[in-house]
């Protein structure tokens, strides 16, 4: 039990990054899937075309919170086999 609190904290207060856009565009979200930082590279800012921006941010966040999950379900699986879909 305590093995599992522990990684769940862990999980918890660890961040993970995404790009899109070739580096473009990246983000950092926290393991409690919330975004922590954006950045954007000033070369795809086109006033003209907010769509193909907002569609990089999407993509990038969007990678990051699955990459945060996966880590989250391998780490907890390894600690309760066959609970891993719980958490």
């Amino acid at each position: 039990q305590q093995q599992m609190t522990e990684a769940q904290e862990n999980l918890d207060a660890a961040e993970y990054e995404a790009a899109s856009g070739g580096g473009m565009v990246k983000v950092k979200v926290s393991g409690k899937r919330e975004l922590k930082e954006i950045i954007i590279d000033p070369q795809v800012v086109d006033p003209e075309d907010i769509e193909m921006l907002q569609d990089l941010i999407m993509a990038a966040v969007n990678e990051a919170l699955h990459t945060a999950e996966e880590t989250r379900q391998s780490e907890l699986g390894k600690l309760a086999p066959g609970m891993g879909g719980m958490f």
